[in-house]
């Protein structure tokens, strides 16, 4: 399957660059603060299908003042000429959720094990800009950012798979209050919640993020997507399960290494 074009990209308010094992997607709408759209779900969902192999770290950052602004309110207005959320009305509920679903892939390919996902968040990161940041693994963050869940207070819920990671991260009462008050949440309490995993001035921020990207592919490669994805089958597997995962990527890791040295006289 092709990726998208730069132009394809461009028009939905994307830039994705790949330098070894480095990739950046990059919001670069800030004129009208990185909002979202349908659009740009559907171009976020194609890049993680076409996600180049040798991909090991993937940084999501943003032009401009703000990470993302969430939704744009145009696509609440009915008579707009694009394509719009209102539009899904005219059909039945289960088309509703079917959309709905491929929404959601723009944001759930960022969990997958082949690459470690980290937000670079400046700024408002509302509503879908907050899951955004949420569906990545890691969150760095400049001491100026701003996190709100917005939805409820437009009388909608956040749909697009921030919510599992925001009760796993702050706890089911937090979340809650997070969300119905819709308040704001700044850099210094999102560092002490664990939202935040790392709170910098915004002048650092480009550079702190690289120092992280540059720490975690200290780590081998094989070991760091296993480690991923037994830490994710964690949260949901009861102890037997996980043991069993455990000593499965054990045995691949270790087939592996030892097919590309003397064995086991092999000093570590």
């Amino acid at each position: 399957m092709a990726g998208p074009t730069e132009a394809e990209l461009h028009s939905a308010g994307l830039r994705f660059t790949h330098s070894g094992p480095i990739a950046e997607i990059t919001l670069c709408k800030p004129e009208r603060r990185n909002t979202q759209s349908p659009a740009m779900w559907r171009a976020l969902a194609v890049l993680g299908q076409t996600m180049p192999a040798d991909v090991r770290i993937l940084v999501v950052r943003a032009e401009g003042p703000s990470f993302s602004a969430g939704l744009d309110r145009s696509m609440l207005n009915a008579t707009a000429n694009t394509e719009t959320i209102a539009g899904l009305l005219d059909g039945p509920d289960v088309t509703i959720a079917r959309k709905i679903r491929e929404y959601q892939d723009g944001f759930m390919f960022l969990r997958d094990s082949n690459f470690i996902s980290i937000a670079a968040v400046q700024g408002h990161a509302v509503g879908a800009g907050f899951q955004l940041a949420l569906a990545c693994d890691l969150r760095i963050v400049a001491d100026n950012a701003v996190f709100c869940m917005k939805e409820p207070a437009l009388g909608l819920v956040p749909d697009l798979t921030g919510l599992t990671p925001l009760v796993r991260q702050v706890g089911y009462g937090r979340a809650l209050e997070i969300c119905v008050r819709a308040r704001n949440v700044d850099a210094k309490e999102a560092e002490a919640l664990g939202l935040a995993h790392c709170v910098v001035p915004a002048d650092n921020l480009e550079r702190e993020v690289e120092d992280w990207a540059r720490g975690l592919l200290q780590a081998d490669t094989g070991a760091a997507r296993e480690t991923k994805a037994l830490l994710q089958s964690a949260e949901i597997s009861d102890n037997d399960l996980q043991r069993q995962l455990e000593g499965a990527a054990q045995a691949r890791l270790l087939r592996a290494l030892f097919a590309t040295t003397d064995g086991p006289g092999r000093q570590f």
